[in-house]
């Protein structure tokens, strides 16, 4: 019967179908954008969730970290891994390239990086190690020899590409062993965690026993970045949403002017149908319904329409990576959207629907 109701005007009910299915569009295709956003950023920035950055406190007047400062570090966060480094700077220059790159002194390589070409020394003791950027700027691989302020060396391993953001940059770098550096302390320490929770934590422990008494570290924690940007797409997925939601309420208005025009039309009917035995709760069902079906039918095909629009976006945008949009996390958007509009169709007839069931017959019928 309902069905059969919503085809007497055929062109009002297109007319509201269509309302909930831009709102259903607005909505999935905003939210699962946002979340393609967010999956984007994540795998962007990698894991510099997981790594802690230590350097002397120039405001304290410490100018580098001694062995002792290393040994407290170490104690201070138990399992991560402490990776002490000697910075400096210096022309490497290659067979036919020459540039200034950063170099770093460190004794175990293997704890903080991963090598692409050659194999990263337990104990890195003579040799060098490049970044993935400085060798393919200086065209050199593993036995090529390279010339390092004026100093001659071979080139033991090539890092892999990092996949992070931190200021110890090693794809623009080259690693010695700690014997080419004559400084007195290092100049940076590295803190590698498993995940994020046990970075906050050894960042934590740093500042409460390494820095109890005077504080001599900076502590550069990324896991705080990690933060700041995940709070700044959780606030940007609820502004798209909120946009997407502001379609809805449109339909709704729209499916609430369709069906009191409806109820109005058809008051007579609806007299005849109480007066001859109608249950006020079958007249408020089959009004319910109307409005039900119009919002399911718009929600169906916006749901629909989303697929589709999201499908041509990857296949017309390489740069959207297909991974990301079919991550199982963007369902969400999907599901809440065919909620919503369903949900906007139902409580938009909820008002017609009472008033028409709540009408007593007598005055129904005199009009």
């Amino acid at each position: 019967m309902a069905a059969r109701n919503l085809q007497r005007n055929r062109v009002r009910t297109v007319l509201a179908v269509l309302g909930v299915c831009i709102g259903v569009l607005a909505v999935a295709v905003l939210g699962i954008f946002g979340n393609v956003l967010a999956l984007g950023a994540d795998d962007a920035i990698g894991d510099i969730g997981t790594q802690v950055v230590l350097s002397p406190n120039a405001d304290a007047g410490v100018e580098s970290l001694s062995d002792v400062d290393v040994a407290e570090i170490r104690r201070a966060v138990g399992d991560p891994a402490v990776v002490p480094l000697y910075t400096d700077g210096a022309v490497v220059a290659g067979p036919a390239e020459q540039r200034f790159a950063t170099v770093y002194g460190v004794e175990q390589p293997g704890l903080a990086f991963e090598a692409a070409e050659g194999r990263l020394p337990e104990r890195h003791r003579q040799g060098a190690i490049v970044g993935a950027g400085l060798a393919a700027d200086l065209d050199i691989g593993v036995g090529d020899r390279v010339e390092i302020a004026g100093a001659q060396t071979r080139v033991v391993a090539v890092l892999a590409e990092s996949q992070t953001f931190s200021p110890v940059a090693p794809d623009d770098a080259v690693f010695l062993p700690e014997s080419a550096f004559a400084a007195a302390g290092y100049d940076q320490v590295l803190v590698v965690s498993e995940t994020g929770g046990e970075a906050r934590e050894a960042a934590a422990a740093i500042r409460e026993d390494v820095n109890a008494r005077e504080e001599r570290v900076d502590v550069f924690e990324l896991a705080a970045i990690v933060d700041e940007i995940d709070e700044f797409f959780d606030l940007l997925g609820t502004f798209l949403l909120g946009l997407g939601g502001i379609s809805l309420v449109v339909a709704g208005v729209s499916i609430l002017n369709v069906m009191l025009m409806s109820t109005v039309e058809r008051r007579q009917e609806i007299g005849v149908m109480r007066a001859v035995g109608v249950t006020r709760h079958d007249v408020l069902r089959v009004l319910l319904a109307e409005a039900g079906l119009i919002g399911a039918a718009g929600a169906a095909i916006g749901a629909a329409l989303t697929v589709l629009l999201v499908a041509a976006l990857v296949v017309s945008t390489p740069a959207v990576d297909a991974e990301l949009v079919l991550d199982p996390t963007n369902g969400y958007y999907l599901l809440l959207a065919l909620g919503f509009g369903v949900g906007v169709g139902v409580v938009s007839g909820a008002y017609p629907a009472w008033k028409a069931a709540n009408e007593r017959p007598v005055e129904a019928l005199r009009s």
